[in-house]
């Protein structure tokens, strides 16, 4: 039985998201074309591979590639990043697409063989700098090869988890960003339980997420409760 395609967002739709997005986070000319060229491949492979909903097809640009582009703003010196678990490529691919501008380099982690070839197909599509690394998020993070400036995963894991990749790498002054649903408060409160944090909350510009920034991640030492329940 032939695969049916997905169906996508009109052209006219798809073009105000975009005019509407580049208005909230504007970019150079170079980026905007990596970034026509990468989205132009995203919709090619989403008639084969689910890389996003295809409810928010119509609002990529605002839903996926702003709320990508906003981390920007929040590091503006980072050059080296590390997208855990990237995906379709938000944030990872739309960083490198404008790290095409200020030479630097962008890190995609990727268990899923079918994501990975699309990311490193998008990375040569659009000449964005980065490497897409084929590997469960927690294989051999505590020996990365190079000192990265921002550690970033949108839709992943619970906060409590990904804490726990990105702790190793927390060094040197290295930040983490991670985009969040409204659900954050829920998740902060969960993972602090086993780590030591001081976040700060960024409201999303695309609406509803919030964008949890930090510069440090320690592991919380266990109560005297804690250690009782677990022994029993």
């Amino acid at each position: 039985m032939a695969q049916r395609s997905q169906p996508s967002a009109p052209a006219p739709q798809l073009d105000r998201d975009k005019a509407a997005a580049l208005r909230l986070t504007p970019v150079s000319r170079e980026t905007e074309a990596r970034l026509d060229r990468y989205v132009e491949l995203l919709l090619q492979w989403q008639a084969k591979t689910n890389l996003v909903s295809p409810a928010t097809l119509p609002t990529l640009w605002t839903r996926h590639i702003s709320d990508s582009l906003q981390l920007l703003k929040l590091a503006p010196g980072a050059r080296i990043w590390l997208d855990f678990g990237s995906g379709g490529g938000f944030p990872g691919v739309v960083l490198a697409c404008a790290m095409g501008d200020v030479g630097g380099h962008v890190h995609l982690v990727e268990r899923n063989a079918r994501k990975a070839a699309f990311l490193r197909e998008a990375l040569r599509v659009t000449q964005a700098p980065g490497s897409v690394h084929l590997a469960d998020i927690g294989d051999n993070v505590d020996s990365f090869p190079e000192r990265v400036d921002c550690i970033t995963a949108r839709a992943v894991a619970s906060l409590e988890i990904i804490l726990g990749f990105a702790a190793p790498l927390m060094k040197d002054g290295t930040k983490a960003m991670f985009l969040k649903g409204q659900d954050v408060d829920a998740e902060l409160t969960e993972a602090t339980k086993y780590w030591n944090i001081s976040p700060r909350l960024h409201p999303s510009l695309t609406g509803g997420g919030w964008i949890v920034e930090l510069d440090q991640i320690a592991r919380r030492e266990p109560s005297a409760n804690t250690r009782m329940a677990d022994a029993k």
